[in-house]
């Protein structure tokens, strides 16, 4: 309540270099407007579909994602989702080229297709990675199903929001571990809802599917996604994000300014 009336009154910051007039200005938010480009970490984790990413994980860019998620900048919904737009139009024509039947249909077909079954060709399904209940608590929801939300109604269509994941039981304090122990620290770490199993079964195969979340940087939690939607019977065709880290991991630990991953998640 204190920060909306303190908007009502002062213009709104650039979350990237402070400038008054908008939520992120238009040199920071920049980054964001594409092409989208394929995010391939190393290594690669095994079952990671391919991911599209807006931007990098710098700058601009990377001081919006930080406030928008640990100091509540719902302000900066819009221009996130927007970038995850440009990510997941990228992911659905590179995804079309995969599904039988669907290569003539091009990229805004791919993210427009009509109601699915009446054509026969797939509907494009966006599945957020789901927040930490802790977490989702801390920042007034979960964080990367309001940008998935965003980025479809932007999309327009039929675009759906499919929250089929939860996190399943406790996860390891990944704080120091490698790159290698990371992807081990995540395998079981995500379920399909109980809710959603019938659902998946009865449109397997007539959906595109395209895991979204906010960063990727080893490629960890996107393939556990991918792994746990398989376990359900849906394939997870491509994964979009709203930036990727400029930064390899080979061998040693990994974290972002510091930062521990999966506490951002």
């Amino acid at each position: 309540m204190l920060r909306a009336a303190v908007d009502l009154v002062l213009p709104p910051l650039c979350a990237g270099c402070g400038a008054g007039g908008a939520p992120l200005c238009a040199g920071c938010a920049a980054p964001l407007s594409g092409p989208a480009r394929p995010h391939a970490p190393v290594p690669r984790p095994a079952g990671l579909p391919p991911v599209w990413a807006a931007g990098r994980y710098q700058g601009g860019v990377r001081a919006a994602l930080i406030a928008y998620k640990e100091r509540n900048r719902r302000d900066l919904t819009p221009v996130l989702a927007a970038g995850l737009a440009v990510a997941v139009r990228a992911a659905a024509a590179g995804a079309a080229t995969a599904i039988p039947g669907a290569a003539t249909v091009g990229a805004a077909a791919a993210v427009r297709p009509g109601r699915a079954g009446s054509t026969g060709r797939p509907r494009l399904v966006l599945v957020p990675v789901p927040s930490r209940r802790r977490a989702a608590r801390r920042r007034g929801g979960d964080h990367v199903l309001r940008l998935a939300r965003a980025a479809a109604a932007g999309l327009g269509g039929t675009v759906l929001v499919c929250p089929a994941l939860r996190p399943a039981g406790a996860l390891a304090d990944a704080a120091g571990l490698s790159a290698a122990q990371r992807r081990a620290s995540r395998v079981g770490a995500l379920a399909v809802h109980g809710a959603y199993t019938k659902w998946a079964a009865d449109r397997a195969g007539m959906l595109t599917v395209v895991v979204v979340d906010d960063l990727v940087t080893t490629g960890a939690t996107l393939a556990e996604a991918g792994r746990a939607l398989a376990a359900a019977g849906v394939r997870c065709h491509a994964g979009a994000v709203v930036a990727a880290t400029v930064r390899n991991h080979p061998g040693g630990p990994v974290s972002v300014d510091g930062q521990d991953l999966w506490g951002l998640f």
